[in-house]
């Protein structure tokens, strides 16, 4: 997030939410950890997530591969075992794969506002409807770590910045449409499941960030509720 100085089609499948799981093994990290031998509390689930045999133990294969998986989204210690954060973050994926095609399917977010940006905190995913009908998305997105979350409630867009720069963090900030004081939707260049979070923001690929951007307008409503785990 940054701070304001001034005021002023459903495109994705399932496919399109939930990045390749498939990694490439022989492929070490610009910065390669040592590799632990310990399997960790979540070692089963963690193998069927990657596709690995799952009998419990811990292989220098089953290392590898979660190691790839922890580099891949900037999970740290990134040496290859299978805790908490790393099934967390897989566990998220499984529930967002398993929304599919309707995000609102519980009826949260509201349908009588005609166009609005839905944001659900719990699952971590983002989507354009029109009343009922869903334009785009899902998509996953990445929000406010614990002390800085992104705040929920009916808001509008009531400022956008395709080229905007935060002057608290310094940072840019890409596709810039903010809702509520100096948070808003922008595109990042790190992994949507990449831990703790923002710093309120909602980040977003730079592709459904430059959607989002062509999708809404100033004065257009969002909706964000639920809860981020782990705030």
């Amino acid at each position: 997030m940054g701070d304001i100085r001034r005021r002023g089609a459903v495109a994705l499948g399932v496919a399109g939410l939930i990045a390749p799981l498939t990694l490439a093994l022989g492929a070490a990290p610009a910065q390669a950890a040592s590799c632990t031998t310990q399997a960790g509390p979540y070692q089963k689930q963690v193998e069927k997530f990657l596709g690995r045999p799952v009998d419990g133990r811990q292989s220098s294969t089953d290392c590898k591969a979660i190691q790839a998986f922890q580099n891949k989204h900037g999970i740290r210690p990134n040496i290859g075992y299978a805790g908490p954060v790393t099934w967390g973050v897989m566990d998220l994926m499984n529930k967002q794969k398993a929304v599919g095609s309707t995000p609102n399917k519980a009826g949260k977010c509201p349908t009588n506002k005609g166009r609005i940006a839905c944001v659900n905190l719990t699952l971590q995913i983002s989507w354009i409807q029109d009343g009922s009908r869903l334009v785009y998305g899902p998509v996953p997105v990445r929000t406010g770590r614990n002390g800085y979350e992104t705040r929920t409630g009916l808001k509008k867009v009531y400022w956008r910045n395709i080229d905007h720069v935060s002057s608290i963090y310094n940072v840019p900030m890409p596709y810039s449409q903010f809702f509520d004081g100096g948070q808003a939707f922008h595109s990042v260049g790190v992994s949507m499941w990449n831990p703790p979070g923002s710093h309120g923001c909602v980040n977003m690929t730079t592709t459904a960030a430059k959607k989002y951007w062509s999708l809404l307008k100033t004065g257009d409503d969002v909706f964000v509720y639920g809860r981020k785990p782990g705030t």
